[in-house]
């Protein structure tokens, strides 16, 4: 081949292959293998069936429903979970008494930003002293554990349900619990309403 027809563009070449040129490099237009091609049809053909099913005709369930209705079935299984297992004080408070349940409440305690704002003592910061008489939202085990759980948005204490779950919140209950009434040195002053426990 001479440098004559290298310099000119989409000519044919020996082995009957369309060939270009661009800046010195010659390029050979190469049949794409048929597997390929047919793997790309197909995909085409896909895409167009899924678009009409779930856009056009709505005959399937969109990513959100079907997350809408896992999360519905997931609530459901959850709350019968819970009936079968029923959250009680009496529950909460054989929980305190096990010293296993009440090490790792006090870990979830530590690491999971209680501490921010009740400090490592659990004597109170910006928010109340836990290891007094005196709660703010019901002192009851199972009040405390609803605090926990739904948080309290109005005073900057975020929900921890979602992100702890039931049995881990169960465990903080039963940490808060066994340190209720210690009175520890240097505590806040007591905030709410007085309830023994």
């Amino acid at each position: 081949m001479t440098e004559k027809n290298i310099d000119r563009p989409n000519q044919l070449v020996d082995h009957g292959e369309e060939a270009h040129s661009f800046d010195g490099i010659q390029e050979y237009d190469n049949k794409l293998p048929n597997w390929w091609l047919w793997t790309f049809y197909l995909a085409c053909l896909f895409s167009v069936g899924y678009w009409i099913h779930y856009h056009v005709l709505q005959t399937g369930l969109s990513s959100m429903e079907a997350y809408q209705l896992e999360m519905k079935e997931a609530k459901k299984a959850a709350e019968k979970r819970e009936a079968k297992n029923p959250l009680t004080d009496a529950l909460l408070l054989k929980l305190s008494k096990d010293p296993k349940i009440v090490a790792e409440g006090k870990t979830l305690f530590l690491k999971n930003g209680c501490v921010g704002c009740h400090k490592a003592d659990a004597g109170g910061m910006i928010g109340p002293n836990l290891t007094d008489e005196y709660w703010l939202h019901g002192g009851k085990p199972t009040q405390i554990y609803h605090t926990i759980f739904n948080g309290v948005p109005l005073k900057g204490m975020p929900a921890q349900g979602k992100l702890l779950g039931r049995s881990r919140i169960q465990k903080l209950v039963a940490y808060l619990e066994s340190i209720r009434n210690t009175h520890v040195k240097g505590g806040k002053a007591p905030q709410g309403k007085k309830e023994e426990g």
